[in-house]
């Protein structure tokens, strides 16, 4: 297996944890006698430091010319006064649009050792599995037109959906759901928005092709609610952009950080793939990010633009192992538990390296 990764590793924590996610790659590539290759480019914050633009044409065609991309987090304090356009993220929104994947996937995953270190009872987080399915291209992010007078006092936002931009995730989410518990929750706000409306009747149009699939629909702010009381009845979760990203996030109340969350961009020219979690600024340089996030999204790699699903499969379980051996870094240490061994991102990052069974 050849395979080409343009590494974008950005701003704060992100280059600690990705170095981590390489870390296992360049192990499963040893292992497997499996070419991996590595192009580093510029996006968010560093790139307008050096670059002037939150995302260079360099990175746009380095990315293009790779077989997948791996990014850490864009993001910084000291560019919260530029305008949205000029900002880090705006980095991230065009990379996300150049690239073209539609369906952006994020397993919430609460491992039982860590059922105890969540803001929510144990015998509710316990065995969650959720997949959502978040649509990454359309909605109030990318929907035209958009802005904010100042001298007006005014801001405009515009949420957009087409039938086929609904369809075309709706089936990567029917899809999923065949593979695992064959439940599809569809989350909109049909009760107010005509978008949403648009949405529950295509997702109601795709729900017949996979009869084999239980449907229901949620309203977003109920969702929020059940995902904290009963986080065990959904296993895939399908949303727009902004509702998905809410949503997604909330999960982490689930798993006990953000820094537990991977996440894979599918269905454009070349996946992305980079954990949930931002680029907190303020421990970055610290050692105490948590980099399971960037390894599981390394995972991902393996299973979706490798085809490597033992290898894949092999590092979920070393995850597994090393958080059940009582491993935590910062965020997801308690000290009132007992046998915890609380641990920096390097040595949380060699601990799984060394679990992985091949």
């Amino acid at each position: 297996m050849n395979l080409k990764i343009a590494v974008l590793a950005g701003d704060g924590i992100g280059p600690e944890v990705t170095n981590e996610a390489l870390n296992v790659l360049n192990a499963v590539a040893k292992h497997g006698g499996h070419s991996f290759t590595y192009t580093d480019l510029l996006i968010g914050g560093v790139a307008i430091d050096a670059e002037g633009t939150p995302l260079p044409q360099a990175t746009i065609d380095g990315t293009l010319a790779a077989d997948a991309a791996l990014l850490g987090a864009v993001g910084h304090n000291k560019f919260n006064s530029f305008p949205p356009s000029q900002r880090p993220e705006a980095g991230l929104l065009k990379i996300r649009s150049v690239l073209g994947g539609f369906a952006n996937l994020r397993p919430s995953v609460a491992y039982k050792p860590l059922a105890d270190n969540s803001a929510l009872r144990p015998e509710i987080t316990e065995g969650v599995d959720i997949m959502f399915v978040r649509e990454l291209l359309g909605g109030l992010y990318f929907g035209e037109p958009r802005w904010w007078n100042r001298e007006e006092k005014l801001a405009h936002n515009t949420m957009v959906y087409s039938e086929a931009e609904v369809e075309r995730v709706a089936r990567i989410a029917f899809k999923l759901a065949q593979g695992r518990k064959k439940k599809v929750t569809s989350v909109d706000k049909a009760n107010v928005l005509e978008v949403s409306q648009l949405w529950r009747y295509v997702v109601d149009q795709v729900a017949k092709d996979f009869p084999d699939v239980t449907l229901e629909h949620q309203l977003v702010d109920s969702m929020a609610i059940h995902l904290m009381n009963r986080p065990k009845d959904f296993d895939v979760v399908l949303t727009e952009n902004l509702f998905g990203d809410i949503l997604s996030d909330e999960a982490g109340v689930i798993t006990g950080s953000l820094g537990m969350l991977p996440s894979a961009t599918l269905g454009g020219k070349v996946n992305l793939y980079e954990p949930v979690h931002g680029s907190a600024p303020d421990i970055a340089g610290k050692g105490i990010a948590n980099p399971i996030g960037a390894i599981l999204t390394a995972a991902m790699v393996l299973r979706h633009s490798a085809g490597l699903e033992k290898e894949a499969k092999a590092v979920e379980v070393a995850v597994a192992e090393v958080l059940a051996a009582g491993y935590r870094t910062a965020d997801i240490a308690r000290g009132d538990i007992a046998g915890q061994k609380k641990v920096s991102t390097g040595e949380m990052g060699k601990a799984v390296l060394d679990a992985i069974q091949l």
